[in-house]
């Protein structure tokens, strides 16, 4: 029987899964911009890097116009789940709802807007670039790792299955019955680099993996990596993969974070699910973090900083 999938959110991340899926399933695309969707329908994705082909799906910004689904894949910053997933919970009635994002908090999320459903708890370390609406560009080639999250009391068998259709069609996963360590890897990996790439300006590069002279900025993610690592260690989380070195593999990409794109464009980062929550599960266990609440707290001050210049450059204004 052919599945029927929601792709929830279709930056670059969302642009790939719902491409690949829809070469061996129905697949459609919520996303917020009535644009969007219309290029989507209109002109489907064309995906170039590591594979090559342009794909024809459905896609809409009017939840009305939506059936219901077998699966859903939310695809979205962590920040923006609730608002993206709330008008679309309804059409996965004992359906499975897969959490791609970055960070801790997005599967409570879903789970409470879903509450007849199951969520499957998800990382992936896959990359890519919007180029366009209708065009994404597929950079590292690596698996969604997933396995299911325990309050929804999640079958490994529905894991499975979203596994297969996602190695079906051409990207990869791997199905786990624990993917804590796999999503705190990523977690530690990802916390660390976006919130310097956030205070710095610098995008993913290899400034990140030197260490050769006391200045260099290598030190200080090794320091946050190992912080990090000892709050999963407390946590009694064995991690699936090094931090360290998916820092170093990621140095050579010079990519863009997400919160570097946000602080560019004085938006809200993702880092509450990041380097916030690392740091207020370590403050929950009573654990020292000072690395990750000290980077966390700066980079709040920054978000404030947006609209406190905003207010004071309109007071100036009326001032005058």
């Amino acid at each position: 029987m052919t599945k029927h999938i929601l792709i929830v959110g279709a930056g670059a991340i969302g642009s790939l899964y719902a491409s690949h899926l829809a070469r061996v399933a129905d697949v459609w695309v919520f996303v917020r911009r009535e644009e969007h969707a219309r290029s989507i329908k209109e002109r489907g994705i064309h995906v170039t890097g590591r594979n090559e082909f342009h794909t024809h799906l459905k896609a809409s910004n009017d939840p009305r116009e939506l059936p219901e689904f077998d699966f859903g894949i939310v695809a979205t910053k962590a920040n923006q789940t609730r608002e993206a997933f709330a008008p679309v919970a309804h059409l996965f009635p004992d359906a499975a709802v897969l959490s791609a994002q970055n960070g801790l908090g997005s599967e409570e999320i879903i789970a409470e807007l879903m509450p007849s459903g199951y969520v499957i708890r998800g990382t992936t370390f896959m990359s890519g670039t919007r180029l366009a609406d209708d065009h994404v560009h597929y950079e590292l080639n690596t698996s969604t790792w997933m396995g299911p999250f325990e309050p929804t009391n999640t079958s490994f068998e529905l894991v499975e299955e979203l596994a297969g259709l996602i190695n079906a069609s051409g990207l990869k996963a791997e199905a786990l019955r624990d993917a804590r360590p796999a999503q705190w890897s990523k977690l530690i990996f990802n916390a660390s680099v976006n919130a310097v790439s956030a205070l710095t300006g610098l995008p993913h590069s290899p400034h990140f993996a030197a260490e050769g002279e006391f200045s260099d900025l290598g030190h200080l993610l090794h320091q946050l990596i190992e912080e990090g690592k000892t709050v999963a260690t407390a946590l009694g989380i064995e991690l699936r993969e090094d931090p360290w070195a998916m820092n170093c593999i990621g140095a050579e990409t010079n990519h863009p974070p997400s919160m570097l794109y946000d602080v560019r464009h004085c938006q809200t980062t993702e880092v509450d699910f990041l380097g916030g929550a690392i740091a207020r599960e370590a403050q929950r266990i009573g654990v020292a973090a000072p690395l990750h609440s000290t980077l966390y707290r700066l980079i709040k001050a920054r978000e404030a900083s947006w609209s406190w210049k905003k207010e004071n450059v309109l007071e100036a204004v009326r001032s005058q």
